[in-house]
Formats: structure tokens, C-alpha cells, sequence
């Protein structure tokens, strides 16, 4: 269904449009929101409860909340994407990170927050299932209470994140399986999954019951999704729409030149099927 701020930015509503907040550091959230909604979004991704109120005073959601952290014994960030779900003697820390963070989501009126499953450090791929099952069932309740869903992202291992687990749609889709709740589901990041396994449109039709959320970006190099790359985007956006989703997908490209907005724009507009 098109809502009012994308009917006015003449969008077809089939997608629904979020950027990430992480890829417009150079500009105040607050003008990323205004310039955003005027050209279609409905969103921001990736944004903490401290940044709530600054999208409630633009009419925006969060279509993906991000992850919460807590050090953990030796100083690391625990939550963040190699200190996660996989390793046991981190559960009862994100469980009292997470359930905070659930809670103040699903006031907002949010439905996802991102999740990730820690990196490898030796662990065979049975045991990572099995390590990230037990932790997340841990809060699963909490979310399954609040309506929220933990989403974790699928991520590649080969350029940008090394040694991560999740790294495979296959893996993710069994972990998933494994937990066997619809309050658990999977981000697939369509320029991590080009990277690491390719055959993109396959891998949505098969597996969307199992994707909660997209984000893009251009392969190689997570720039504009422009002709520059390889990736055909309103094919895959065509792809996404006839498996009946109806949540957002976020941009998630790093911007090249001076003109980051327009460049925003431009993905949107390429995405707009």
C-alpha cells in the first residue's frame, strides 16, 4: 500500500525505501530525515533509541533498529558483529543488553532489530548453529512479547568482515530452521551475498519466508548501485516484490562523489519498480 510521503515523491509504493544511517555520517541525521522523506522514505535504518525522537519529529520508522553493546570481561564490544551469538560465555550479557533495547523499540514502534552471529575463532559451522539457537532463544521471548523480531544479517567474510559466520544464506536459513520461531528471521544484504555466494534471485525466490529485510549496495566496491557494478538492482527489486514482500529495503552504499543526497536519490529511483 503507497502512503502519502511516497505518493508525493512519485514512487509506486511497491517498495517501500530506508537508507542507513551510517553511510550520510557527513550530514546531521536530522537533515538526512527531512531530505529522505522528500524524496520517498518511510525509514531510517540502523538508528539508536537515541535517535528517535529526531524520526518521529519526520513522520519516519526504523525499519531495522540496531544492535545494542556491552563490554564484555576483556573489553570487547560485546553485540557488535564479532563478539556475538555464537560464543555461550556471551549469552547472559547480550540477553540484559538486548531486552532493553527490544522494549524501547517496540515502544517506538519498530519491528526489527539486527542481530549478527559473532565471528568464527575455529568454530565449526554445527557448533556456531547450535551456540547462536541457544543464546537467541534466551531473548526470544522477550521479543516474541513485544512483537519484535531479531533479524540477523548475513554478512560476507571474504572482503569486508573476515572470519564472520553468517556468511552463507544456507547457514542463516538452518539457523532459522533450527529456532523454528517467526520472531527470528534473517537480513539478506544483497551486496554481501553477491560477494560471498552469487545468484542473488535465485536465492530470494527460494528463501524469502526467511528474509525479514533487504539492504543494497554496488558489488564490487559497496558504492552507487548505479551502471558502474555488476548488479542489475530493478530486477532484483522485481524479484523481491513477487515473493509478496511488503517490508522496506534500505540502502546501504557508500556514497562516492560531493552529491551523497543525489545519489540517494538515484537508488531510490532505480529501486522504485
Amino acid at each position: 500500500m503507497i502512503t502519502e510521503t511516497e505518493s508525493a515523491a512519485g514512487l509506486k509504493g511497491r517498495i517501500h525505501h530506508s537508507a542507513c544511517k551510517w553511510c550520510y555520517s557527513m550530514m546531521p541525521l536530522d537533515e538526512l530525515c527531512r531530505a529522505g522523506k522528500e524524496m520517498g522514505l518511510t525509514s531510517i535504518d540502523l538508528v539508536d533509541p537515541a535517535d528517535f525522537a529526531t524520526l518521529k519529529k519526520h513522520g519516519l520508522t526504523s525499519a531495522m533498529i540496531s544492535f545494542p553493546s556491552i563490554a564484555g570481561p576483556s573489553g570487547e564490544r560485546i553485540g557488535s558483529i564479532p563478539f556475538s551469538f555464537n560464543n555461550p560465555a556471551y549469552h547472559d550479557l547480550l540477553a540484559q543488553a538486548y531486552e532493553p533495547l527490544i522494549k524501547a523499540s517496540a515502544d517506538f514502534g519498530a519491528r526489527n532489530v539486527i542481530c549478527f552471529s559473532g565471528n568464527r575463532n575455529g568454530m565449526d559451522d554445527e557448533t556456531g548453529l547450535k551456540n547462536c539457537a541457544a543464546g537467541l532463544k534466551k531473548i526470544l521471548p522477550i521479543a516474541e512479547k513485544h512483537d519484535i523480531t531479531l533479524v540477523m544479517e548475513l554478512l560476507n567474510s571474504k572482503v569486508d568482515h573476515p572470519d564472520y559466520m553468517c556468511d552463507h544464506s544456507a547457514w542463516g536459513i538452518e539457523l532459522c530452521q533450527l529456532i523454528g520461531s517467526p520472531n527470528f528471521k534473517l537480513l539478506y544484504d544483497i551486496y554481501h551475498m553477491q560477494v560471498m555466494e552469487g545468484d542473488v534471485i535465485a536465492t530470494i525466490k527460494s528463501g524469502h519466508e526467511f528474509f525479514a529485510h533487504y539492504h543494497t549496495g554496488g558489488v564490487p566496491g559497496r558504492h552507487e548501485i548505479d551502471d558502474t557494478q555488476e548488479l542489475y538492482y530493478p530486477a532484483i527489486m522485481r524479484a523481491i516484490v513477487e515473493t509478496g514482500y511488503q517490508g522496506h529495503v534500505a540502502q546501504e552504499f557508500v556514497p562516492t562523489g560531493p552529491d551523497a543526497l543525489g545519489s540517494l536519490k538515484q537508488a531510490v529511483g532505480i529501486c522504485d519498480v
